[in-house]
């Protein structure tokens, strides 16, 4: 009935069976970002130790870890590694994480939840101060799969 992954014949909604793969060494990287005013980047760039960019980068990692739970139809996965990096730049936040693990399926779900939910919580840290942010330009940027 259809090309996608996670719809079965019946078009019923159903969790990937990667039971049969091989273990594979996996990496995905994603990046999104937050557009805002330049006075608010440079605010960002003023704060102290602790900063709103540590506390983005931490949920993106704690968001990446539970991918699983927020997802229903994602594979629960043991993560070798995740990364979340910001920058601040003129009138933005760019965000890039990275995830890995070896498994039978890959993590670009853990990467892209990771650059959503950093992104988030720098929006949510810069609200009260710039009402016109907006989350862009979420993606993925590479998946790669190596054998083991």
């Amino acid at each position: 009935m259809s090309d996608l992954s996670h719809v079965d014949e019946s078009g019923s909604v159903r969790m990937v069976d990667v039971g049969g793969k091989p273990l594979s060494r996996r990496r995905a990287v994603a990046r999104a970002e937050v557009r805002m005013s330049a006075g608010t980047t440079e605010r960002l760039r003023d704060l102290p130790k602790g900063d709103a960019l540590a506390t983005a980068q931490l949920a993106g990692i704690m968001a990446a870890k539970r991918t699983s739970e927020l997802i229903p139809l994602c594979h629960p996965l043991p993560l070798s590694s995740v990364d979340v990096a910001l920058e601040v730049r003129e009138d933005a936040v760019e965000i890039t994480a990275s995830a890995e693990t070896t498994a039978q399926t890959g993590v670009e779900m853990e990467a892209l939840t990771a650059a959503t939910v950093a992104a988030l919580t720098v929006y949510d840290m810069c609200k009260a101060v710039d009402k016109a942010m907006t989350i862009t330009d979420v993606r993925l940027l590479e998946k790669t799969k190596e054998e083991v």
